[in-house]
């Protein structure tokens, strides 16, 4: 089955009760038993489990390739009950560039759950390879991998790093929120797990908030899979059944809506290196992005996630985001709209983002009219002047 039809017809069907074609939202917080005090359907009570986020992570499963899923509240909420599932005593390895509320969790928790944190820029094997290796250290239990990165679109060897991990006995997971499963599949490459914001892609329509992680075929994972759904029952990161129907409703265009997506941005990425006011254009479907040639062999195209950096620095990052008509000043990503945010000041205090930098998503608007709003926008009060 191509990809296409799977995300249309996974977790899909008539429902059994009704013949309805769009699935039913079982918002009961609780389940009945019969007689012998047996479930009757299945399901207990929502934090564990109900019928609506079931369905999801079957469909999610799918569409990843893995064994099985959970869904949780938000991506912080997964990745945090990742964490708490980790074995205490050894390291974490995370990307020199990744989403920054991962940068907050290794500084101000993983100490506390016994975790130590190590920054490795992943792109480089070789300093992944002497973390992995150091004798001075703590073992490594767990490598990060975010591969388009969030936000300079660093892009890493994923089947090489994974491998690496392996040979260190770690686990490897890899968060594929900018990619989606639509461009990149990470199990397929040897990731024992696959991290998502479904707020951002898989709901696709900036009405939702969600997290998911996606499990193996592999023995080894199981375990880890068992322990991070008890880490979710008990300490509530579940998310609601309201937010699943969505995120299950959201799946059915994800292939189109991404295929868009990207067209866009390769199309707005190419304007924007030809543009004398961006100094640099952070996007791996550039010839000249460092990581190209690896993102065209482990990716089916490239995304709709893209950031520049603006001659001039803050101020003028500033100015362009200021300037916009058409982008939405905002922060997230993945919706049908295009959003523009100064990455920096989204991330407020300990920002890591260059103060130059921009970052867009681009949505399903057409790219010339995008194009357009960005030259307007870094138009220089001089340029500005002269077309008057």
């Amino acid at each position: 089955m191509r990809f296409e039809t799977l995300t249309v017809h996974a977790g899909a069907g008539a429902d059994p009760a009704t013949g309805a074609v769009a699935p039913p939202i079982q918002l009961s917080t609780t389940f009945a038993r019969d007689e012998e005090l047996q479930l009757l359907g299945g399901h207990n009570y929502a934090r564990e489990s109900n019928p609506t986020q079931s369905q999801l992570e079957g469909a999610l499963a799918a569409l990843e390739g893995g064994k099985s899923a959970l869904f949780f509240a938000s991506g912080m909420a997964a990745g945090a009950a990742l964490f708490q599932a980790i074995e205490a005593g050894g390291r974490v390895l995370l990307p020199d560039d990744a989403y920054y509320g991962y940068h907050v969790i290794a500084r101000e928790y993983l100490e506390r759950w016994g975790l130590v944190a190590e920054v490795v820029d992943m792109a480089d094997l070789d300093a992944l390879h002497r973390a992995l290796h150091s004798a001075t250290r703590p073992p490594v239990h767990l490598v990060w991998l975010e591969s388009p990165s969030n936000p300079l679109l660093k892009v890493v060897d994923l089947r090489a790093a994974i491998a690496l991990a392996h040979e260190a006995d770690a686990l490897a997971v890899v968060d594929n929120t900018f990619a989606t499963p639509v461009l990149q599949r990470p199990l397929q490459l040897g990731a024992d797990l696959v991290l998502h914001s479904a707020t951002k892609y898989f709901g696709g329509h900036s009405d939702v908030m969600g997290g998911v992680l996606v499990f193996a075929r592999k023995a080894k994972v199981e375990g880890l899979a068992g322990r991070v759904a008890h880490a979710r029952h008990i300490l509530g990161a579940v998310g609601s059944p309201f937010a699943a129907w969505m995120v299950l409703r959201g799946l059915r265009t994800l292939a189109v809506r991404v295929a868009a997506q990207s067209r866009g941005a390769q199309a707005v990425a190419e304007a924007l290196e030809r543009h004398p006011a961006v100094a640099a254009v952070h996007y791996p479907g550039l010839p000249s992005h460092p990581g190209h040639d690896i993102a065209h062999r482990q990716m089916a195209s490239f995304g709709g996630m893209l950031s520049f950096r603006a001659r001039g620095g803050r101020k003028a990052a500033m100015r362009c985001v200021g300037r916009a008509r058409l982008f939405t000043r905002a922060t997230s990503l993945g919706g049908v709209e295009s959003l523009i945010e100064h990455r920096a000041t989204s991330e407020g205090k300990n920002a890591q983002s260059p103060e130059d930098l921009v970052r867009l998503s681009i949505g399903l608007e057409h790219p010339d009219d995008l194009i357009a709003d960005l030259e307007q926008a870094l138009a220089t009060p001089a340029s500005r002047r002269k077309s008057r």
